[in-house]
């Protein structure tokens, strides 16, 4: 099973999870926060070391779903609950005042969750030095192509889906991925062939 049918088929479940918990199980709601808690703690982590804040924040949008579950209609999990967690962390820097420098990215609308990529990397069958350049050349990217990568190659989100999520538009996001594969593609030189089968997997 390649990766996009793997997500595909993961996207089902956690309708079907939502679906039930719509209906009022909260068993099946219990299972799809438990299935997601860790992602949603990941991409947290770019917006700020407080890890008690993160998990409130988390407990908060889990919250006002259960709370809001009848008027809710999800099409795909995975990108609601980021969407959902990325507007409650800014609502909460914006209600408290917190200084930006508290916050990892210059730009708190331009995402990216490269623990998990790295750790995709680092468990592929390269050499080490193969897996450095690979780092080396997706660090360089700005913040919002690397997004688009991740979401695009590691996440098998569709480019719909993708603007969805970053707030702009279908081009914005083909613009974007043909401009960090291109510069990927120049860095990494010898090491090519190697990175695109990693973001093809």
């Amino acid at each position: 099973m390649d990766q996009r049918q793997r997500i595909i088929e993961e996207n089902e479940y956690l309708v079907e999870l939502w679906q039930k918990a719509k209906a009022g199980d909260k068993t099946a709601f219990c299972q799809l926060a438990e299935k997601q808690y860790r992602s949603l703690f990941a991409y947290a982590t770019n917006f700020t070391d407080d890890r008690e804040f993160i998990k409130d924040s988390i407990q908060e949008i889990f919250i006002r779903i259960w709370e809001k579950r009848t008027t809710i209609d999800i099409q795909f999990v995975s990108i609601y609950l980021f969407k959902s967690l990325r507007n409650q962390l800014l609502q909460e820097f914006r209600r408290n005042k917190q200084p930006l420098s508290s916050i990892h990215t210059q730009d708190v609308n331009q995402l990216s969750d490269w623990q998990t990529v790295e750790t995709k990397i680092e468990q592929g069958e390269a050499d080490l030095e193969s897996q450095d350049k690979v780092r080396q050349a997706i660090n360089t990217l700005p913040k919002r192509q690397q997004e688009v990568v991740f979401l695009k190659f590691y996440n098998g989100l569709e480019n719909d889906q993708i603007a969805a999520l970053m707030e702009i538009n279908r081009q914005s996001v083909a613009n974007l991925l043909y401009k960090a594969l291109s510069a990927l593609k120049s860095q990494m030189a010898f090491y090519t062939y190697w990175l695109f089968s990693i973001l093809l997997l």
